[in-house]
């Protein structure tokens, strides 16, 4: 009501203002006398009284109108007159422009203009309008157009308006006095170039004593130091802009500005004990938590970021601990395997510390804390323990069954007088070739052991106590068999060499460990390896170009084992320096091989040459048979090449295979059946070799008889000759098991003595060593 009174009251001044003289529009007087011969003149009357015409002048003035006018009446603007204007209604008053004959409106008598419409200068500050005097009855123009501006006058009637609402600010909490927070800022409709209208003055309605602001900046401050964020975190503040510079009747606005207090790391943490005592059983494995320790700190985000350690322990590396991260708490951890047994209790010092610390606020004291903890081991029910990790043993493998190998022993961890029961985990004994004392852990064999199909034999064995079978562990055992002398020796390959013909006492190749060759060889020994030395003074290819050397292997131990091996030499050409450049067609042959490939060419060869001569023996069938000789000049030699050595493995004929079947029917000084023998030869002497051990002293006389029977015979060829031998030997404990000999035997013969020579004659046992109730069977 107060506001209304106000504007009907300065709306009043304002039109008694423009009424006044002086203000408002005013026309010049007319002037009517003008020179003579002027432009002006136009014509004459009807009196013959030459007419002039008068120059009319406008000066218009502005035109102020206030705004939102609230009265019942059209609001008066102005006045417009013109000095031709006398009185009788002749003139005729004309507007236009912005706004004319819709928010002004003039009398076309009077030139009285008035405004329709309440207007408002936040919408148009100002009218330009034009205006101009005619002739009622003519429509002469009296007066020329002349121009005008309507200002509207600005009156108080638009509040201040924040740009936001609410502010939304933050602040580290314990500032000092005067630390800016936010600037607000509020704006007026109104004209800033008139009046106070749109002068602004901030205040604080609420927030006091916290905050303050600048009356006409808006920058909000701190009012109070030290604002704790752990006390009091937010803050509500009213801040009120009021125009008219703040005087009574001015319009206000108001906003609220939510302050918060931001953290910073003013506060150390705390445990929340002194002492931590945490029961952990001895059975925790490596890694595991054995308790959490919780630190206090009323910071927030990384300001309660903190770190944990051990300063001090009476085991160190026992326990560690480290930081969660997400709940900022201690994580102790076991680090060695706890034993109830040898350590009951454990006690160590802890420190966290902060990881962010502001040296702002060292003065607040230190940023760490300690504290103990106490570690209390529970006793559980282990497992037995194995005194080793793992067991080897070692056994000869013709070693009888239920042989004692070794011991396992495992005791009860726990200190009791428990009794443990030992077993074999058959999973890793299939076959079942060894056993277990429950008892003493003794572990013997239960089948024979041959080292020649299982070297090592890998078992495990498992250990439960009898009151808690749960309570088990296992152990691996690793059984080695060793060796025993019960096979001969052979030649790991078939060895094969040459020599060159014009060999002198060559070097022809090596083989293993061997005795003195027949047919004048020598043999020179080095370790394991015996080099074979030619005695001839040169070999003919085309006489001989393959040599079979029989070469006897014995080993040293005992008892003593030996086997007879077969060494092949080839005769070949050879350049100065000893290097092979041409064997014969035999020996390369014998050397060179066919792949798979080849052999099913030439097999595919073959059967086409089969299928072709098959179709030409048809085809000669239908044709004449003509003789084989047509005339003599059709006969040619014939030339047939025999490659035939003879005296090789396979020829029986030359010699008497059955004296080396039966050594006792040789014949003394038997002639060779294929030659001439003479006699002008003198016998050559073999040096004898010195005695060496008697176990197979048959075998050793039976190779020396034959060797010096084949020195001393004048009949021999030029050449050597294989001779192969097939003596086992006198004095076996085993006799013949050659079933040749069997069927002159008369009688049923006892077997059963097979049974005691060891594995290798138990199918010999099974086969001959039955009842005679299985054999008529």
């Amino acid at each position: 009501m107060d506001r209304r009174k106000v504007c009907i009251l300065m709306a009043l001044w304002a039109v008694a203002h423009l009424n006044s003289p002086g203000y408002g529009l005013r026309a010049l007087r007319r002037t009517t006398g003008g020179r003579r011969g002027s432009a002006g003149l136009t014509g004459q009357d009807a009196n013959g009284v030459p007419l002039r015409r008068s120059k009319r002048g406008w000066m218009w003035n502005q035109f102020f109108l206030l705004e939102e006018y609230t009265g019942t009446d059209l609001q008066y603007v102005g006045k417009l007159h013109s000095d031709s204007d006398r009185g009788d209604g002749s003139v005729r008053y004309v507007l236009s422009g912005e706004g004319a004959g819709t928010l002004f409106k003039i009398d076309e008598k009077s030139g009285d203009i008035h405004a329709t419409k309440r207007l408002d200068r936040e919408e148009k500050a100002y009218y330009i309008l034009h205006a101009k005097a005619v002739n009622r009855f003519t429509n002469e123009a009296l007066e020329g157009e002349s121009e005008f501006i309507i200002k509207i006058h600005d009156i108080n009637d638009n509040e201040p308006r924040f740009t936001k609402d609410p502010y939304m600010a933050q602040v580290p909490e314990m500032s000092d006095i005067g630390t800016s927070v936010i600037q607000v800022t509020a704006t007026d409709a109104d004209d800033a170039t008139y009046g106070n209208s749109a002068r602004v003055v901030y205040s604080i309605l609420e927030g006091q004593p916290y905050f303050s602001v600048d009356p006409d900046t808006g920058l909000i401050k701190t009012a109070l130091p030290d604002m704790d964020r752990e006390v009091k975190e937010n803050y509500q503040v009213v801040i009120q802009a009021k125009d008219m510079a703040g005087q009574m009747g001015g319009l206000s606005g108001t906003t609220t500005v939510s302050i918060t207090l931001s953290d910073v790391n003013d506060n150390p943490p705390r445990f929340t004990k002194s002492l931590y005592e945490f029961r952990v059983p001895e059975s925790t494995e490596l890694g595991a938590t054995a308790g959490l320790v919780p630190a206090e700190d009323a910071d927030i985000g990384e300001n309660a970021e903190m770190d944990y350690r051990i300063v001090w322990s009476d085991s160190p590396g026992t326990f560690d601990i480290i930081t969660n991260r997400s709940t900022q708490e201690g994580v102790i951890v076991l680090r060695k395997p706890l034993d109830f047994e040898s350590k009951r209790q454990y006690s160590f010092r802890i420190q966290v510390e902060n990881v962010h610390i502001n040296p702002r606020f060292f003065t607040n004291g230190p940023f760490r804390d300690e504290a103990t903890v106490k570690i209390i081991v529970e006793d559980v029910d282990e497992p037995p323990v194995f005194r080793r990790a793992a067991y080897v043993m070692e056994v000869i493998e013709d070693v009888p069954r239920n042989t004692a190998i070794g011991s396992i022993s495992a005791t009860d961890p726990d200190g009791k007088e428990t009794l443990i029961r030992y077993s074999i985990d058959r999973r890793t004994d299939m076959d079942r070739v060894f056993n277990i004392h429950a008892g003493n852990g003794s572990v013997f064999n239960v089948r024979e052991l041959d080292r020649e199909e299982n070297t090592w034999h890998n078992i495990t064995v498992i250990a439960t106590e009898f009151n808690n079978p749960r309570q088990m562990s296992r152990v691996p055992v690793y059984i080695r068999v060793l060796d025993v002398n019960d096979n001969a020796p052979t030649l790991a390959t078939n060895y094969e060499t040459f020599v060159c013909e014009n060999a002198k006492a060559n070097q022809v190749g090596m083989t293993t460990r061997t005795k003195p060759l027949p047919n004048g060889n020598i043999l020179l020994f080095s370790d394991n390896t015996a080099w074979i030395l030619t005695r001839r003074n040169s070999y003919n290819s085309l006489q001989r170009s393959v040599y079979h050397v029989p070469v006897v292997i014995t080993d040293g131990d005992t008892p003593m084992q030996s086997s007879t091996n077969t060494l092949t030499i080839k005769v070949c050409t050879c350049d100065r320096e000893g290097k092979m450049k041409l064997c014969n067609a035999e020996a390369l042959t014998a050397r060179a091989g066919l792949s798979t490939g080849a052999l099913v060419a030439i097999l595919l060869c073959v059967i086409i040459l089969l299928m072709i001569v098959v179709l030409f023996a048809a085809l000669r069938r239908q044709k004449k048979k003509e003789p084989l000789i047509i005339s003599k000049e059709d006969v040619r030699d014939n030339v047939v090449s025999y490659n035939d050595e003879g005296g090789g493995e396979e020829d029986t004929q030359a010699f008497d295979i059955g004296t080396l079947r039966n050594p006792e029917a040789i014949e003394e000084n038997k002639q060779r059946r294929d030659i001439v023998p003479e006699t002008f030869y003198p016998p050559v002497r073999r040096p004898v070799l010195p005695p060496t051990r008697d176990n197979n002293g048959d075998v050793r006389d039976f190779i020396n008889q034959r060797l010096q029977d084949n020195d001393s015979d004048p009949t021999a060829p030029p050449y050597d000759s294989l001779a192969t031998y097939a003596y086992e030997g006198n004095g076996s404990v085993a006799e013949s098991l050659s079933s040749l000999e069997s069927v002159t035997t008369e009688g049923d013969q006892d077997y059963n003595y097979l049974s005691e020579w060891g594995p290798r004659f138990k199918k010999l046992a099974d086969m001959y060593g039955g009842d005679d109730s299985d054999r008529d069977s």
